[in-house]
């Protein structure tokens, strides 16, 4: 019988050097799974005193005196939005109303008294909206008043978690293309994107659009996080791309040709921002999985490098 001809399955896209060394295994399968880096950062922020006492140390008294505010703001405002938020609720007329996803008896009192998609609620929907909503406003004083300190020990936890992996500076090197054909990015696209990340249109996505959208009961949380987790994933490279000095160009190719991985890791990572109160300690231990994950693609790159250069160096001996 004839023997049919192996299909080629290659993909022009896909690079010549996949195929790497047995020392780059364990940083490739590390790569196959971007998100995992969100939850190494965490587990390391918690275990690794180097890391969290500095950041605590730099943001203790601002956290102090935001919690203070925080709770008394809670406290003096709780009871008010809960009611309105309620009334916001069961209005028919309202985009928010759970009748568009449960039913709602009449004679029900409270939305606890009704099932959500099947399931019967320990608690009214109502009051975890409001607590959702309480959360997010406790978390914004808490920001305000540790907002530049923060920042310092987002900064701080990258440098030390490289640091950590024992390499200088001299070990990020300048953007090596891996892609046999590298995709076509929109560059007009890339200049509305650094338009919308602009502090006043970032305030108006993430407060007047995301915020309302995060609020609706559970499903919202997990939309808001897919809206933001492209940028999300953006903003905690914005260390790497700096220090290996890429272009705006190389950036938008760079992500493009990832961008799978940078949606995966930045929903993950946004989810977790996104708690309220606690969101700001995942803001930095997702700076230290950030720093991991460039780590182990700046391996990749030293390797494409390495073989690009022994190529070019056998073709012009040939």
């Amino acid at each position: 019988m004839p023997v049919e001809p192996a299909l080629d399955h290659s993909v022009s896209h896909l690079s010549k050097y996949d195929e790497v060394p047995q020392e780059l295994h364990r940083a490739m399968l590390r790569l196959n799974f971007p998100s995992s880096y969100v939850v190494v950062g965490a587990y390391r922020l918690f275990t690794d005193k180097s890391l969290y006492v500095p950041a605590w140390n730099k943001c203790r008294n601002g956290a102090r005196r935001g919690l203070i505010c925080g709770f008394a703001w809670m406290c003096a405002s709780y009871t008010i939005q809960r009611r309105i938020i309620k009334t916001v609720l069961t209005n028919p007329s309202s985009i928010f109303s759970v009748r568009y996803i449960t039913r709602f008896a009449e004679t029900a009192d409270d939305l606890s008294h009704e099932t959500l998609l099947g399931f019967k609620l320990p608690f009214g929907i109502s009051t975890y909206v409001t607590i959702l909503l309480v959360g997010s406003q406790v978390t914004g004083i808490i920001s305000f008043f540790v907002a530049r300190n923060i920042r310092v020990a987002r900064q701080r936890v990258w440098d030390q978690t490289v640091a950590s992996r024992g390499k200088g500076p001299d070990f990020w090197q300048p953007y090596v293309e891996e892609w046999d054909s590298p995709p076509v990015v929109n560059e007009r696209r890339g200049r509305l994107d650094r338009m919308f990340k602009m502090w006043f249109w970032k305030m108006i996505i993430q407060k007047v659009i995301l915020l309302p959208l995060s609020l609706y009961p559970f499903v919202g949380t997990f939309i808001a996080a897919a809206f933001k987790g492209l940028g999300t994933a953006q903003d905690l490279h914005k260390p790497y791309f700096a220090t290996k000095k890429m272009t705006t160009h190389q950036e938008a190719v760079f992500i493009e040709e990832r961008k799978w991985d940078y949606r995966m890791f930045g929903f993950v990572a946004a989810l977790l921002e996104g708690l309220p109160i606690i969101g700001l300690v995942f803001t930095v231990s997702n700076r230290i999985g950030a720093a991991m994950w460039a780590h182990d693609l700046e391996k990749r790159q030293h390797y494409v490098a390495a073989q690009r250069h022994s190529n070019s160096v056998e073709a012009a001996l040939m």
